[in-house]
Order: structure tokens, then sequence, then C-alpha cells
């Protein structure tokens, strides 16, 4: 994303600050939950999509008006982000939680985030299925099949959970890219949205721990992934 560290740690504190008991998204949840906005065939407006951000209830309950403010600014800053990040490159940088005792990757707070967008529009989604390439259908089934091993429903085995647990932070951008091809053409490439449905499969970028390919040694987080 284009925001700056400073800028997305501001934003996480302003969330962290909004009643627990509501249970308020997360940064990595509020990433999610805006690209699956932004990646849904209809267009949601924020009155629709913000208050779902500050909690089960809807309800925001900011202690003031000048935090109110500047969280919904905070909030509506890093849509812009995620916006232009996908308009630039059709291509997204989840924000991944990071489990501080293990350093392990946690993609399940960003995909719980994206699949509660598209219980927004589930209709819309449904049609997008129904209508969708092969390399698309696939994408969003594999999402969904991510959701289900975050809530315990999964039917899985353990080894494969533990294989697609390992792989998966890595396959969500790619996912990200391949359904809005399909859902937002008009967002992603700046085209009307009545151009003809092809497949698409998104380019290869590398895994995060993979060498990056600029050659300097590092690994792809340390190195051209970080930008």
């Amino acid at each position: 994303m284009d925001q700056s560290d400073q800028g997305l740690d501001r934003l996480s504190a302003l969330l962290h600050v909004l009643p627990a008991e509501n249970m308020p998204m997360t940064l990595s949840e509020l990433d999610g939950y805006i690209v699956g906005v932004l990646a849904c065939p209809e267009i949601i407006l924020p009155s629709e999509w913000l208050p779902q951000v500050w909690g089960e209830t809807g309800e925001a309950e900011f202690p003031d008006e000048q935090v109110a403010e500047e969280t919904i600014g905070a909030v509506m800053a890093h849509y812009n982000s995620v916006v232009d990040a996908i308009s630039d490159s059709l291509w997204v940088e989840p924000i991944y939680e990071i489990d501080p005792n293990s350093d392990k990757v946690l993609w399940e707070p960003w995909v719980d985030g994206f699949t509660r967008a598209m219980r927004l529009r589930p209709d819309a989604w449904s049609r997008l299925l129904d209508k969708a390439d092969e390399e698309t259908r696939a994408t969003m089934i594999f999402l969904m099949a991510l959701q289900d091993i975050y809530t315990g429903q999964s039917k899985f085995t353990v080894d494969e959970i533990d294989e697609i647990d390992l792989e998966a932070p890595d396959l969500i951008p790619n996912c990200v890219a391949t359904i809005f091809y399909q859902s937002r053409p008009e967002l992603a490439f700046g085209e009307p949205a009545n151009r003809p449905d092809i497949p698409f499969k998104a380019d290869f970028r590398p895994g995060r721990n993979d060498p990056c390919s600029c050659g300097s040694g590092r690994k792809y987080k340390q190195c051209c992934g970080r930008h």
C-alpha cells in the first residue's frame, strides 16, 4: 500500500480506541474488508459499509467529535490507498497480522474481513460465481474455503489445512487480482465494464520468503516486497 507505516499505525491505534465489546475491526480485517468492498460487482457506498467497521452493532461510539473525524478520515484514506493500488497495478499487498510469539503470518483476519464484505452483496457475488470463467470461479471457491478453515468448518484434513496455511499468504494477492479482472474491470483497468469476459490468471509474484528476483540475495518480503 502507498500509505505510510506511520499512517497505518495511527489507523490501527484509532480502531483500538473503539469499544472492545462492540468487536470493531482490526487493521488487517479492515484491509480485507475494503478490498472485498471494492471487488464487489456492485458499487457499495461508504454509508453502507462504514458502520460494519465500528463493530457488530454498527454504532461507533466515538469518545468525541475530533476522534470521530480523525478515525473516519483515516479509514477513508486507507480506502483511497487501496483504490490507487488496484488502479495502478491490479495488485494489493494484504496487511496480515503477525503472531508476536512465533512470527507466523496470520492471514485469517484479512480473509474474514474480505468475506464479511461479500456478505453485504451475496446475490451479486452469487451471480459473478455463476458467470465467471473457470479460473475466477476456482479462486472464489478457494477464498471461501479459507474462511471455512478459519471458522472451523473445513472438510480438509489436518495435513491439507497445514499446507494451505503456509501457502495462503502468497496465494491471496493472486486470487484478488483474478477476481478484480472480472468483477470490476472498470476499476482495475480504467476501461468500460462491458468488455468481454476473458479468462485471466494473475501474473506470478514471488512468495514472501522466496529470494527476491532483483538479485539482492534477500528475501522478497525484506526487499522489493516491502514497497
